[in-house]
């Protein structure tokens, strides 16, 4: 009976450990072979979840924006939701608003559809567009590889100017233990004429499903 106690915990303690890595996932440096500072991001044009087909250049009066990676099913993405509408709410008015686009691999996780996210973005309220990344052709531009992640772009005469990439602050566990604001840092600056100062960080969340 002993041995068999045993077996047990080690079977469980080796699930709890899979499961977890699925989530876990080990933080980068950069995005990889997408977008760097200062390169000028292309526009595109994605499905909302109003059926409305949403572009970039639709915002006239727009100084830049705050794309955000994310989606319904990740853990990380779901802590950082009510954070990514107070970011939109917070600078949609200021000229830099939220744009968020899910770039899964629907058949791979079929709770990230186009009917999940408009069950989800009615439910939490979304006041920014929730995009879907059809076809996942433009992610891999950006250089995305986790949900969420944060690509703020200024616009400028030359195009919308990757200015930070990265995480959106320093605590995804705990918004009430958060230190440093790295999105709200960079707009903020941004706002006030001066350069970002903490260009890119560590982006920690789910790997973008293929």
């Amino acid at each position: 009976m002993k041995k068999a106690i045993q077996i047990m915990s080690v079977i469980c303690a080796v699930l709890f450990i899979s499961a977890f890595t699925v989530y876990e996932t080990t933080p980068q440096e950069g995005v990889g072979s997408g977008y760097s500072i200062g390169d000028v991001a292309e526009d595109f044009s994605l499905k909302n979840t109003d059926g409305n087909m949403v572009s970039l250049s639709d915002y006239k009066d727009a100084k830049g924006f705050i794309v955000v990676f994310t989606c319904n099913t990740c853990p990380y993405a779901v802590m950082y939701e009510d954070r990514i509408i107070a970011l939109d709410k917070k600078y949609a008015s200021k000229g830099y608003p939220v744009i968020a686009i899910m770039p899964n691999n629907t058949d791979v996780k079929p709770g990230d559809n186009m009917e999940a996210m408009k069950d989800r973005a009615k439910s939490k309220g979304f006041t920014f567009p929730y995009l879907i990344d059809e076809g996942q052709k433009v992610y891999p531009k950006y250089g995305a590889t986790k949900t969420p992640h944060v690509f703020l772009l200024e616009k400028t005469g030359a195009g919308n100017v990757v200015k930070y990439i990265g995480a959106i602050d320093d605590n995804y566990k705990d918004a009430s233990a958060v230190k440093t604001k790295y999105v709200e840092d960079a707009v903020d600056a941004l706002l006030t004429g001066k350069e970002v100062k903490q260009t890119e960080t560590k982006a920690i969340g789910c790997s973008i499903k293929v």
